[in-house]
């Protein structure tokens, strides 16, 4: 690997150098991305839009699978940086990888068919009275230039070449991505296959390209650059807000698409609990650790009724994080901004610690808390997302204060509902009050893992999300980067994909 920036086709050194930050093995040296190189790569991908907004579907798709064939190319390649840099395991990257290339081809079979141009015709009617009518045409059309930001937990599927850019590049949209320093390696790769694809097809180089980081700056400039027309973005609140606001305080705004956090709290119904509270405990476990906790969808609340039923709850799911060790994380500042979320919840009013594991060099052990529903109500704090397996009990005194709960919580990706038979009635009462609160509804279920499919909505109000009308994964987030254009009396052949 070069180490270097990727702009409109060319392999770019930076003005300085930043070193990786490996979770094992030595660390490498990149070229930093500059605000120089964003302009240029902006202004390539503005160029590019001109061909690439015209770009017959039939290209799109084959673009698309190439990147994958690409990709799964560089699979082992992958595996190796990827485990270096992250600490993930080998077998979890190699999954990611498919997941990569599977929303990949996903998006290339979607655009094939046309229900996602929302094709509308009224035909002229000259006659009518007392005024005629124009004959209007109205299909989707690419936005333009998309700014996407690698994110830190999935270092494939959300990242280089994530859903955001397959999104982009399927709608018609060049894409310019600064990519995450917690895995820069990775990235270089990836970039390095839309490249291959890209010289393949002989498509317009200012399609791609890829940025290196370099602070702060080098993501203000992407988002305020006035060729960039949406931003897609995957990581923490305050970053995600940050860059929202500049984008909303541009001369001309733009849509944020940014997937910030969220507690996904899961509301364990009386029946399902009295008839299998140990199990719920043992899966909330299993789904609270895996992957370190470093997934969106980590359901970190279970609100229940207190009484020996969630004693039994609490117990299983203690029982079953013990035999959990600790758990390499992502990078140093998730590792250190983990320890300083437990710490603050450990010391809030009304907090019961019930198992809290060592620490160890950026690693995470498994924290469980308990909390009656008054005192996680008077601690707001409480229902904020600490990336890591961390667990808080909610323990209400009935099903009123849980309904009390789930209303005064804010936006979420999931809620999970645990319910038996018998508890039908008591959950209908939750149902419009949670899906108001999330974008993803369950029953039974975990909500760690996000299926790519046409049906799936990762995104809820916010803080979940900045736009409650869109998801970052399956075939509908298309429609982020596409607006409606409205053609009347257009000749024949002006109106594209009519």
């Amino acid at each position: 690997m070069d180490g270097k920036n990727l702009i409109a086709g060319s392999w770019t050194d930076g003005p300085s150098s930043f070193s990786s930050q490996p979770a094992t093995g030595t660390a490498s040296a990149y070229a930093s991305g500059s605000i120089e190189l964003v302009n240029l790569a902006c202004s390539a991908a503005a160029e590019a839009f001109e061909t690439t907004s015209r770009m017959p579907r039939e290209t799109r798709a084959d673009f698309l699978n190439e990147i994958a064939d690409q990709i799964e190319q560089r699979g082992a390649d992958l595996t190796k940086i990827g485990s270096v840099e992250t600490g993930l395991p080998e077998a979890r990257l190699e999954g990611e990888r498919g997941r990569t290339t599977g929303q990949l081809r996903l998006f290339a079979q979607h655009i094939l068919q046309d229900d996602f141009l929302d094709h509308r015709h009224d035909k002229a009617l000259p006659d009518r009275q007392p005024l005629p009518r124009h004959d209007l045409k109205m299909v989707q059309r690419p936005i333009g230039p998309v700014a996407v930001f690698g994110a830190s937990n999935f270092p494939l599927a959300f990242s280089t070449a994530g859903g955001d850019t397959a999104a982009a590049f399927a709608a018609g949209c060049p894409v310019v991505v600064k990519g995450h320093p917690g895995h820069p390696g990775t990235s270089e790769i990836v970039a390095e296959a839309i490249e291959a694809a890209r010289v393949k097809l002989d498509l317009h180089p200012g399609i791609f390209s890829h940025v290196n980081d370099g602070g702060n700056a080098v993501g203000a400039a992407l988002v305020q650059n006035p060729h960039i027309k949406a931003v897609g973005f995957t990581g923490s609140l305050g970053g995600g807000r940050a860059l929202f606001d500049l984008c909303a305080a541009r001369p001309e705004p733009i849509p944020f698409f940014g997937e910030l956090g969220s507690v996904n709290p899961m509301f364990l119904m009386p029946h399902a609990m009295a008839n299998r509270a140990g199990d719920l405990g043992l899966g909330w476990a299993a789904s609270l650790t895996m992957g370190a906790g470093q997934f969106c969808t980590n359901p970190g609340l279970a609100i229940a009724v207190k009484g020996p039923d969630g004693d039994r709850f609490i117990s299983a799911t203690k029982t079953a994080l013990k035999e959990m060790g600790a758990q390499t994380m992502l990078t140093e500042g998730i590792a250190k901004a983990f320890y300083t979320g437990r710490d603050h919840i450990a010391q809030a009013d009304g907090i019961t610690p019930i198992f809290n594991g060592e620490d160890a060099e950026r690693a995470a052990t498994p924290q469980l808390f308990t909390v009656s529903g008054e005192d996680f109500q008077n601690n707001e704090t409480l229902a904020h997302e600490v990336f890591g397996p961390i667990g808080i009990v909610v323990l209400v005194r009935d099903l009123d204060e849980m309904v009390q709960i789930a209303r005064t919580m804010q936006g979420q990706l999931t809620a999970t509902l645990h319910m038996d038979e018998a508890d039908y009635p008591q959950a209908q009462g939750l149902m419009p009050v949670l899906e108001r609160k999330a974008g993803r509804v369950l029953a039974n279920g975990f909500p760690t893992g996000v299926e790519v499919a046409d049906a799936m909505v990762h995104g809820g109000p916010y803080p979940a999300s900045t736009n409650f009308g869109a998801t970052s994964v399956g075939t509908l987030a298309i429609r982020r980067f596409l607006r409606p254009v409205c053609y009347q009396n257009m000749p024949e052949g002006f109106v594209p994909d009519f």
